[in-house]
């Protein structure tokens, strides 16, 4: 039965998955610039960074309610994911393969893929997800929520250092900094080339742009889930229909593009690091 459907493709995102992906990147790619071209505005690359959103203080208002937008759609989010939990079975709902919450097997692929990447025994066979994907995801609900406390805190002073006394905004601001840093290198590093700039990704990963993957894709990174679905019966409704080409043709454009500005924000970062300060 594989044989027949090794052109087929399998759907692994929904359109609400994808609309809160594209959401977050538009996002994040403003946040990095909008925040970079304050960040290095004493560098000349800074200045050129903020004349490209109207100059410093228009970057600053647009940093600032941008970020704003970011964590209305991130309550929003965690709102849909509370509405996806099976209150009725629990257990296997936030633990189960389907999950996104990572669980002892994660640990055990872990250690498999350490141990087969220094020649001993084979690559784990990952599920829906793989731990660096589930990783991926929790980051944000660390991370965005930091930057969104210090950022609102550093967005009212005056109302922040009524409660709190007025030297904690020096601690704020640098928190906020370090974290967004944090952020920017773990996305354009470390996402980007588990996502994208792997050999059997690049130049980049569609899936979560066109909804499915490849049937051969899903059977050689994921043996588990295509193995569960097929003991389950549940193959074929999870089967999809490429995209259009227009459609791939959009994505793929803008998903390069990016990939693109991300890698170059990143660089631009470290080339003109000497010029900024943290303080």
């Amino acid at each position: 039965m594989l044989k027949g459907m090794m052109n087929l493709r399998i759907r692994r995102f929904s359109a609400i998955d994808r609309l809160f992906h594209l959401f977050l990147m538009l996002t994040f790619i403003t946040q990095t610039a909008t925040g970079f071209s304050r960040l290095y505005i004493t560098t000349s690359w800074g200045k050129k960074l903020s004349r490209v959103f109207g100059g410093y203080e228009t970057s600053l208002t647009l940093h600032k309610w941008v970020g704003v937008l970011m964590l209305i759609g991130f309550m929003i989010h965690t709102i849909y994911l509370l509405t996806r939990i099976e209150w009725r079975d629990l257990p296997k709902s936030i633990f189960g393969p389907d999950s996104i919450v990572p669980n002892l097997n994660d640990a055990k692929y872990l250690w498999q893929q350490i141990c087969w990447f220094f020649g001993k025994g084979f690559p784990p066979k990952f599920d829906r997800w793989t731990y660096f994907e589930k990783f991926d995801y929790w980051a944000v609900y660390w991370g965005l929520p930091l930057l969104a406390v210090t950022g609102l805190m550093t967005m009212y002073p005056i109302a922040t250092s009524r409660i709190l006394p007025g030297w904690t905004l020096n601690i704020v601001v640098l928190v906020h900094k370090a974290e967004a840093i944090l952020a920017v290198s773990y996305i354009f590093i470390v996402h980007f080339f588990t996502g994208h700039l792997r050999p059997s990704s690049f130049p980049m990963n569609e899936g979560m742009f066109s909804g499915s993957i490849p049937m051969e894709e899903a059977m050689e990174e994921r043996p588990a889930w295509i193995e569960r679905l097929i003991k389950e019966d549940k193959l074929a409704n999870a089967s999809a229909s490429p995209p259009d080409f227009w459609y791939r043709a959009i994505y793929y454009v803008f998903g390069c593009s990016v990939v693109i500005c991300g890698i170059y924000l990143l660089v631009s970062g470290i080339i003109n690091s000497r010029g900024i300060s943290l303080h």
